[in-house]
């Protein structure tokens, strides 16, 4: 059975600087989750402003998971 995610946990895009490590890699995993979620919604027409606005956002969260994965390596901690 999956797990459930509760993607609105993380819906205001949380400041990641003041969290913990566990906090961080839960963030990650939702992050992540995200981004898997996402990629089964890619438009086909690569042309279509659909598709732009999707690469955008897949960019972004792209950027925010090299971002947490930053800090948790700052931590000391693993990641995955």
């Amino acid at each position: 059975m999956a797990d459930i995610l509760a993607f609105d946990r993380y819906a205001g895009d949380p400041d990641p600087e003041g969290m913990s490590g566990e906090e961080l890699r839960e963030y990650l995993d939702a992050v992540e989750a995200r981004l898997r979620a996402l990629d089964e919604e890619e438009p086909a027409d690569m042309e279509s402003e659909a598709y732009e606005a999707w690469g955008d956002r897949h960019e972004e969260l792209e950027d925010l998971a090299d971002e947490l994965r930053d800090l948790l390596d700052e931590m000391g901690g693993p990641y995955a």
